[in-house]
């Protein structure tokens, strides 16, 4: 192996001093520029030795003496944070470094991708990352990443792209600006044929991995103008004050059922989807109730069956900023059936 992890090396195209932090595969080291990681193929790196070395050493020009009447006196420059940024930003990504290994035939197959999310924005981002496969949670991670920086997540296995994962990651700003969105949800859907697609086309561009683009800048908030209520009431429209109103909802529940025939007389006129509809809206009605009232916990009855109806369910409240938290485990009353909601 010609390279090492701690070796200093030149990247060619740019002239950028870097250092290798990780050998990704014969053929492929992880490169550190001024912060900034990123793989590359070994023929576009070299020691910076060769550079030192090579290179025509220049004589030094003689400086004429100088004489203490002849120095001008230096201007104060004034240098502000503008001045000292360097680095454009360019906006958060997920991005996917597929790892190679070779067969028996000595022919390159990729056996797993590393992820990472790149943040290049100004922004110290708080991040909650779940990754689905085939519709259900696999891997679960909360952290930061700092400004310009990247963060490992793991490891995906190449045969787990048949399973269609979806990326989801949560945003918001570690340091809270009242002008900006309190978070983001971000999703990001890949399916196995798009990844072939995407490692074509990573060949034919010479690029070492697929990158997708979460969001280009964290988004400002949104601030609607107050309506002038006094001409709606003069009109003869009835205006209510929001905590008459709430105080005239509904006692909150601690268990909703949503089997259909709960909720509904008669279902067998009706389509999955409209029943899912149905059930959905209940679960919408009884939460909002429950998170306006204040209740410490909801539990959802969903049922076993194929797990469609507990997917919607868990996905509908998974990234409420409400929930602190919820739980799908063995209840005396509803068995596996149900999800316990607790809400900060």
């Amino acid at each position: 192996m010609k390279y090492q992890v701690g070796d200093s090396i030149i990247v060619n195209l740019t002239n950028e001093a870097g250092k290798i932090i990780e050998i990704l595969n014969e053929s492929m080291v992880l490169i550190d520029v001024k912060g900034v990681k990123f793989p590359a193929y070994m023929d576009q790196i070299d020691f910076p030795y060769f550079n030192m070395f090579s290179k025509a050493m220049k004589a030094e020009p003689v400086k004429p003496k100088l004489y203490i009447d002849d120095v001008k006196k230096e201007k104060k420059q004034i240098i502000t944070t503008k001045a000292l940024t360097t680095k454009q930003p360019n906006g958060v990504w997920l991005q996917l470094i597929p790892i190679l290994s070779e067969d028996e035939f000595g022919d390159d197959i990729i056996e797993f991708f590393k992820i990472y999310i790149v943040n290049e924005t100004e922004h110290l981002l708080e991040f909650k990352y779940d990754l689905l496969l085939a519709g259900n949670s696999n891997f679960d991670i909360a952290n930061e990443v700092l400004p310009y920086h990247d963060f490992y997540i793991h490891d995906i296995a190449i045969e787990n792209f048949s399973d269609n994962p979806k990326f989801n990651v949560t945003f918001n700003l570690k340091n809270k600006d009242k002008t900006k969105v309190e978070f983001l949800e971000t999703t990001y859907k890949l399916k196995g044929k798009q990844v072939f697609q995407q490692l074509e086309l990573m060949k034919q561009t010479g690029s070492a991995s697929i990158r997708h683009l979460l969001f280009k800048a964290y988004p400002e908030k949104v601030y609607t103008e107050k309506l002038n209520l006094d001409k709606l009431t003069n009109s003869g429209i009835k205006v209510t004050d929001a905590k008459q109103y709430i105080a005239n909802l509904p006692t909150p529940r601690t268990v909703i059922d949503l089997h259909i025939e709960k909720l509904v007389h008669d279902s067998t006129h009706m389509t999955n989807g409209e029943i899912m509809q149905i059930q959905l809206q209940e679960l919408e009605k009884w939460y909002s109730i429950a998170v306006l009232q204040n209740a410490p916990f909801l539990i959802v009855v969903h049922g076993v069956g194929d797990g469609i109806l507990r997917n919607e369910v868990h996905e509908y409240i998974k990234y409420k900023k409400e929930v602190k938290r919820f739980v799908n485990q063995y209840h005396p009353s509803f068995g596996w059936g149900a999800t316990e909601i607790f809400f900060e």
